[in-house]
């Protein structure tokens, strides 16, 4: 006791954090220590005094020491976080002086980016422009983009020009039609089936499509027609031509479903007499009558001279009531404003390339690998069918030297930087899904720097907003592998004695869904093509849509030119919709209609050295082009127009306009033009209230035309530096074409066009 008394144990030092722990500590202290502590420390610090007790100066050094280190602790926290906010800032500076500096670099493109750089932010096109545009007024414009003088006198006007009634109010009955095929058959088919209704004096209900039906897995917000067109827009255009009502009436719709209505499968070139003496006995006794049609059209293309207003009313129909939809018609026209931002003209090209028509004609060999073979397979199945009468073998390169085949798309390149188009020209690829796919198509783009298509030009919400709510699809559907046949050993080595025996084959190796699935990979597991599921079919009904876009495009387009103008049965195709509608609603604009056996013996006279042309084939190339913009229209008249009616609405559909002939150049370009639309056939005169409208434009076109012969040295200085083929290449030494021999051949043209 007495030494415990002298020399007392020494206490235990605590932190006052330990302190407080013992003593019913709370977590909220906490805050006490990490920051109200180290403030009252700093501000009384050399002021405290010692104290005689040496455990509180422990504690009192204790806390200190701890406060200390946790204000150093805070202060260094905060450093890092503004350490961390300055290196952010300086991130983001950097960044946004790089892409400043990489947008406005170049002078060429930034006035573009100032016009439109909120129109392609969000799309995968970057256009690159480094060539001037030419001078509108300038002779190389007009000779690339300009208007063709010959057809500018003709106009459309697709009015009723002599006696014409309304429909009567008593009707023969109800005429219901389903359509099948592609755009260009459908859009065909209704026309027809107009006219069909005003033959018979028939009520006629809004066609059903049969690819856009509710089977097909598309959205049920739209009906069959609705899913491409609108509605209303078509019954109120024809309010004055035909009785049309959406639906069947519920007593008929009952014997529908029941199939007690008589239905007539029409051939496609059926004759006017076909349905007054086959059809309407029916429809009369019937009250309804239902007409399957499915080779892109009920009625004869060329009919009867009296019945030509029936013609008229066609164009009425395909020009006028068969509008897009809303949502269809707004994408279009966001493609051809994104287009146009750029302040350039834009070409619009449609390659043609179909798996049916390369079938149709025998174009197999032009492919490699699984597109040969999935070509051949479809000639099989035609043959069967007997929609080829040929051979199942075709020689294709004959077939393309008779111009039977499309041309690639690294043809029609060449033959387009050949007439004159710079290398940064817009050229938007048109018609539905190229066969081949990109690979087709890579040449072109390495000709162009500018190619684009639809999907280069939307995004993907937009697209998927013209579909509508669809039911989601898993297109992964598991499928299951062949099963594997083993080859069982005969009964006669099951018997043998022991000796040496061959060994078995070994089996088959082991076939896994993803080695068969796709569009292409049942072609080495069987001779016939599988049946659609229901995700092609949805695509087949979405490429109805992406070929309205198109179609609006093309025609909207400052040029047009086509690889093919033939489908998989060998009647015009797309393409020629297209042509035909823009000679309808201008035509003047210009449409290439190459000769494609004159273009594949051009390209083969100069095969050795298409990349380095010279004089003599340039020109044979533009003389070619040249003559295809009016020489083109007269053969479609022949090759075209017995097959389809919409591929060349002249003259039935256009009138000739008087224009201004005050002066005597307006006066001699006024009679080669009417010259022109009388070789066309066209020799109904426009109204009045039309000339008066296009009087003052052909003012300006004449006054145009006349600055256009007064050529100064600028100007063919402008047009030799960008006249030339493949100049992007020349500069790094290729190429046989100076710029005396471009200015030179330019002049050969112009006083070529001039006479």
């Amino acid at each position: 006791f007495l030494s415990l008394t002298r020399n007392p144990p020494r206490p235990k030092h605590y932190t006052a954090r330990e302190r407080l722990q013992q003593q019913n500590y709370y977590p909220h202290l906490d805050f006490y220590f990490s920051f109200l502590l180290p403030f009252s420390l700093s501000g009384s610090r050399g002021k405290e005094k010692p104290n005689n007790s040496g455990e509180s100066s422990g504690l009192w050094r204790g806390m200190k020491g701890e406060a200390n280190s946790y204000s150093k602790l805070v202060v260094m926290k905060s450093k890092l976080k503004w350490v961390g906010l300055v290196g952010l800032i300086l991130s983001a500076l950097s960044l946004f002086l790089h892409f400043t500096l990489a947008r406005f670099s170049d002078p060429g493109v930034s006035d573009y980016y100032y016009q439109s750089s909120s129109s392609i932010t969000i799309f995968s096109w970057r256009p690159v422009f480094e060539l001037p545009l030419f001078h509108k007024t300038g002779p190389s414009y007009r000779r690339l983009w300009g208007p063709v003088r010959k057809l500018e006198s003709l106009h459309p006007f697709a009015n009723p020009r002599g006696p014409y009634s309304v429909p009567r109010s008593e009707s023969s009955g109800y005429i219901f039609v389903r359509i099948q095929g592609g755009f260009h058959d459908i859009r065909s088919s209704i026309s027809d089936v107009v006219v069909v209704a005003r033959i018979l004096n028939a009520t006629l209900v809004i066609p059903e499509i049969q690819s856009t039906t509710s089977s097909k897995g598309i959205s049920s917000e739209f009906k069959s027609f609705a899913y491409v067109y609108n509605e209303d827009q078509f019954t109120a255009a024809l309010v004055k031509d035909v009785k049309v009502v959406k639906t069947l009436p519920k007593s008929l719709k009952s014997a529908r479903r029941k199939k007690e209505i008589p239905s007539f499968r029409v051939p496609r070139s059926a004759s006017p007499y076909y349905y007054l003496h086959h059809v309407l006995p029916v429809l009369n006794k019937h009250s309804v009558a239902e007409l399957v049609v499915s080779d892109g059209g009920c009625l004869q293309a060329i009919l009867p001279p009296h019945l030509e207003e029936y013609q008229r009313l066609r164009c009425r129909v395909a020009f006028h009531a068969l509008v897009f939809r809303q949502e269809v018609q707004e994408l279009a026209t966001k493609i051809v404003h994104r287009l146009r931002a750029p302040g350039r003209p834009f070409i619009a090209y449609d390659p043609g390339m179909t798996r049916e028509a390369l079938a149709y004609y025998g174009c197999a060999e032009l492919f490699q690998d699984v597109h040969s073979e999935l070509i051949q397979h479809k000639r099989a199945w035609m043959r069967r069918r007997g929609i080829v009468k040929g051979k199942l073998s075709v020689n294709s390169e004959e077939q393309r030297l008779n111009g039977s085949c499309p041309l690639m798309p690294e043809e029609v390149g060449i033959l387009l930087r050949a007439y004159g188009y710079p290398w940064d020209t817009i050229i938007y690829v048109s018609g539905g899904e190229v066969f081949g796919g990109q690979r087709t198509l890579t040449p072109l783009h390495a000709m162009f720097e500018n190619v684009v298509d639809r999907t280069s030009l939307t995004a993907s919400s937009e697209l998927t907003r013209i579909y509508g709510r669809e039911v989601n699809l898993d297109s992964q559907f598991p499928r299951t592998p062949p099963s594997i046949v083993q080859v069982k050993k005969a009964e006669v080595w099951r018997s043998a004695g022991p000796r040496p025996r061959p060994l078995p084959p070994p089996p088959a190796r082991p076939k896994y869904p993803h080695n068969i699935e796709g569009w292409w990979g049942w072609v080495a597991e069987s001779d016939n093509e599988p049946e659609s599921s229901v995700m092609e079919l949805r695509t087949n009904a979405h490429k109805l849509l992406w070929e309205a876009i198109d179609y609006m495009v093309s025609v909207e387009a400052d040029v047009f030119i086509s690889g093919f103008d033939r489908d998989g049965k060998g009647r015009p195709n797309f393409a020629s919709l297209v042509m035909g509608h823009r000679l309808y609603l201008s035509a003047a604009s210009k449409t290439f209609r190459p000769v494609r056996k004159e273009v594949v013996r051009l390209l083969e006279g100069n095969r050795e050295h298409l990349y380095e042309a010279n004089n003599t084939w340039l020109k044979s190339v533009r003389q070619h082009f040249r003559k295809s913009l009016f020489d083109g229209a007269m053969n479609a008249s022949v090759a075209s127009k017995p097959s389809s009616f919409l591929s060349h609405p002249v003259p039935e559909c256009s009138c000739v306009g008087s224009g201004n002939t005050e002066e005597a150049s307006a006066a001699s370009h006024a009679s080669h033009a009417q010259s022109a639309a009388a070789a066309l056939g066209v020799k109904e005169r426009c109204p009045k209230w039309m000339d008066d409208d296009n009087e003052t434009s052909s003012r300006l076109k004449d006054k145009e035309n006349d600055e256009d012969d007064e050529v100064d040295n600028d100007d063919g200085d402008v047009l030799s530096s960008f006249g030339l083929f493949f100049e992007r290449s020349n500069e790094s030494g290729g190429g046989e074409v100076n710029k005396e021999e471009a200015a030179q051949l330019e002049d050969q043209e112009e006083s070529e066009s001039a006479e």
